[in-house]
């Protein structure tokens, strides 16, 4: 059996799963950098719109950034961006989905484009697919460093959660998902 936590070459797909929008980012075959693609809206074929791009670009992975708070523990949107997750790994299979941290993605997307000299007020429209961007780039730095996927392999089977676990049964954590 291979060991899925092994990079291999191909590009890989970065998403920043929001309440209202979507932000997708994309890295070249070789790993090295991640560009924006699109901000999508959030239930208006955003789900379509990334199978398309993970198919187009023959992806290999799709780090979906999974917000946690600064604690680390995990919150509603943490919730919502697992079964996000879960329903994109059903839909690119047998691409690998994988939840990484995103702690603090959308602040140093605010930063780069404040950087960049982009007026705030225009932040909103990118704001997004810049923290998609980060959080690709910091998968791909961590997978250079290690040569392995970082962050957590996601089941595409319906009845597993995030974690590899059944639904009905609690995790690792002691929280259940019923």
């Amino acid at each position: 059996m291979a060991d899925l936590d092994l990079v291999v070459r191909g590009p890989r797909i970065g998403v920043d799963v929001g309440t209202v929008r979507v932000g997708l980012a994309a890295s070249d075959p070789d790993g090295l950098i991640a560009t924006p693609v699109a901000t999508l809206p959030r239930g208006g074929g955003d789900l379509e719109t990334i199978v398309g791009e993970v198919r187009e670009r023959g992806a290999r992975t799709v780090y979906v950034g999974l917000p946690r708070h600064l604690s680390g523990a995990e919150g509603a949107s943490a919730g919502g961006a697992r079964a996000y997750a879960v329903t994109l790994a059903q839909r690119v299979a047998p691409v690998q989905v994988r939840l990484v941290d995103e702690r603090m993605s959308t602040v140093s997307a605010h930063r780069a484009l404040r950087a960049s000299g982009r007026p705030g007020r225009k932040h909103r429209s990118v704001v997004d697919q810049a923290a998609a961007v980060v959080i690709l780039q910091d998968a791909l730095d961590a997978e250079r460093a290690t040569g392995r996927h970082p962050g957590e392999l996601v089941g595409a089977d319906p009845l597993e959660g995030a974690h590899g676990g059944h639904a009905d049964r609690p995790d690792d954590s002691g929280v259940t998902d019923w």
